[in-house]
């Protein structure tokens, strides 16, 4: 078309834009810039997520920087998305868990996903027009996780009571997923406010920005309040700490977790880490206690799961998970008592049978905490 528009042309331009209810300025105001690149809009998604969605993407996301940072949103496609996927499959970094990049893959996905959401929502893109939502997960394999035997508990607290430059802290760490089966970045997001010494418990913030209330024995909630007192952790801060006052971070469990490895020859080669105490804890709570009990135990509120509606008319209560833990640190400490002969001092890890414990989860439990533990 040459030249300007004649009278007629401009009168059957209106006459379909009345028909289809499109006005001139929404024409006008169809007209949007050009979608941010990656390496404009990755810095803003990561300021509106919570921590562990930032720690969990970033990774991913710094991989995307390194081959796409100055390209546009809008100017990737499935394919382009599929070839990275593949990309960072065949460079992928070989650990003791690797499962031929499936992971990662999932995890790249999820994270382009993540950073494609919210620019769709800042409407940069039309939602047909987002790549990642039409690129499928690979298929999740079952996991290699298992409980622990009562053996392998043995001799992992052995390892780690008696190796490493931080024993103490350790163990300490051990006790607290053994006993709560909470994920790691529970126990590094436990705050001293979070311990509840009157009533035994302690405040866990986990994945999904879940929270709950977890029980724990009097000898657990001695020791952390020891490892308060002497490492000097503030109210609001990490409660666990360096000998010098510094917050742990995830690197300690690396660390711990490859120490293990080199001392154990099974748990080195079948890539044992923090989860495998959460697998223990909860294996063992459900052959004893149910599934409704192992359910609560392990903090699982989603609704979305074989079980069915069922769990929200047969969900446990706190006072039986407290049972639980009581029979579990019971039963530890007999396994041990059996296992060495010992009739006076036991370790630290399991030093008091909490056959009681039901009912000092009413009483307060710090009392019968300090004094049972005062005289190992």
């Amino acid at each position: 078309m040459t030249g300007a528009p004649t009278q007629a042309e401009l009168d059957a331009a209106r006459l379909v834009l009345d028909r289809m209810g499109v006005t001139a300025e929404d024409l006008l105001n169809s007209v949007k810039p050009p979608a941010p690149t990656f390496a404009e809009y990755i810095p803003v998604v990561a300021t509106a997520v919570g921590d562990g969605t930032r720690r969990a993407y970033s990774p991913y996301w710094n991989r995307v920087l390194e081959q796409w940072a100055d390209i546009s949103l809008s100017d990737r496609t499935p394919t382009d998305i599929q070839r990275l996927v593949q990309h960072i499959k065949a460079n992928l970094t070989v650990r003791r868990n690797t499962r031929n990049g499936n992971s990662a893959a999932e995890h790249l996905i999820a994270a382009l996903r993540c950073l494609y959401r919210h620019a769709v929502n800042d409407e940069l893109i039309d939602e047909r027009s987002n790549p990642a939502a039409k690129v499928p997960k690979p298929r999740r394999q079952p996991s290699n996780r298992r409980a622990l035997s009562g053996k392998q508990m043995d001799q992992l607290n052995d390892v780690v009571s008696t190796t490493g430059n931080d024993p103490q802290l350790d163990s300490l760490i051990i006790r607290f997923h053994t006993e709560t089966a909470a994920r790691r970045g529970g126990a590094l997001a436990l705050r001293p406010r979070d311990l509840d010494e009157e009533q035994c418990m302690v405040h866990l913030r986990e994945k999904g920005e879940t929270s709950r209330w977890q029980p724990v024995s009097p000898t657990l909630m001695w020791h952390l309040l020891q490892h308060v007192e002497q490492r000097g952790a503030p109210m609001n801060g990490r409660l666990f700490r360096y000998a010098d006052g510094r917050p742990i971070t995830y690197h300690r469990y690396d660390n711990l977790w490859s120490r293990v490895g080199e001392n154990l020859a099974w748990a080195g080669k079948q890539g044992v880490s923090t989860h495998w105490l959460r697998y223990t804890t909860l294996t063992w709570v459900e052959r004893h206690f149910g599934y409704a009990v192992a359910r609560a135990y392990a903090g699982h509120n989603d609704t979305n799961t074989d079980a069915g509606s069922t769990t929200t008319y047969v969900r446990a209560t706190l006072e039986e998970i407290a049972t639980a833990l009581a029979a579990l640190t019971a039963a530890a400490a007999r396994s041990w008592k059996t296992k060495s002969g010992a009739s006076s001092k036991e370790p630290a890890r399991w030093s008091v049978p909490l056959c009681q414990f039901h009912s000092a989860t009413r009483s307060g439990c710090s009392g019968s905490g300090r004094r049972e533990l005062s005289s190992m």
